[in-house]
């Protein structure tokens, strides 16, 4: 059994957890600073050439919506099937951004980054207008 001079115990333990605490400190400004870079966070797609353009925020929930007049002729389902398959694609670009943010702040690898991407990345999965139902029936019809 080691021994201490008297008095180094005391300090070594008292450096031993200052230096915990500081860690704990450190992990919990970097998880507060991800947390506040994603809140900020938005996406943005569009399709049918341009005609629908949505945004998103962080959360999900469609901020902004753009319609050309192209759309004037379009049936009201297919307006609605278009915005609701760009606002999917929007949202699938939200998980590449938390997953740059969570990188650059509590590191790639980390506990809290799998947890925070991997949510983004179920919740909105990546979609491209291929991958969109009944995208191939607009062909025709000049979206």
């Amino acid at each position: 059994m080691a021994q201490f001079p008297s008095g180094d115990f005391d300090a070594a333990t008292e450096r031993f957890v200052a230096s915990w605490s500081a860690g704990i400190s450190e992990r919990a400004a970097r998880a507060q600073e991800l947390s506040e870079r994603v809140a900020e966070m938005s996406a943005t797609a569009e399709g049918a050439d341009g005609a629908v353009q949505v945004t998103v925020a962080a959360s999900g929930a469609m901020t902004d919506l753009r319609l050309d007049h192209r759309v004037l002729s379009w049936r009201a389902d297919e307006i609605a099937a278009e915005v609701l398959a760009v606002m999917r694609r929007a949202q699938g670009r939200l998980a590449p951004q938390v997953a740059e943010a969570a990188a650059e702040t509590v590191g790639a690898d980390s506990e809290t980054a799998r947890a925070v991407v991997g949510s983004y990345e179920s919740r909105f999965p990546a979609v491209t207008e291929e991958d969109e139902q009944g995208y191939a029936g607009w062909g025709d019809r000049g979206r």
